[in-house]
């Protein structure tokens, strides 16, 4: 079974962009290729992979997509590290108070 990913490239202005994909060279050849017409790397090249995560199928790698593209910048970092306990911690401080 092929496997889905969830990924993070470094643009070249130091902004961070999130997708998902079966085929996780071959989508960042097109990210730096230009080939992804109106993409926000197209603008921001060259792209580097900055994190990558598989996942079972499409539908968990585009929910896990969703999810990251909400986060914040040093949300993002902290688990790029796999610093799990400070993206528990910038979690909490996000939420909405009650």
């Amino acid at each position: 079974m092929k496997p889905f990913w969830v990924y993070i490239l470094r643009c070249s202005d130091n902004s961070y962009y999130t997708g998902h994909t079966d085929n996780l060279d071959h989508r960042i050849a097109q990210h730096n290729a230009g080939y992804i017409a109106g993409c926000y790397t197209a603008s921001r090249l060259p792209v580097t992979l900055a994190f990558s995560q598989p996942c079972a199928t499409r539908a968990e790698a585009l929910s896990a997509e969703r999810q990251i593209k909400g986060w914040s910048r040093k949300k993002k970092e902290a688990m790029m590290r796999g610093d799990w306990v400070e993206v528990s911690r910038l979690a909490r401080s996000s939420s909405p108070p009650r």
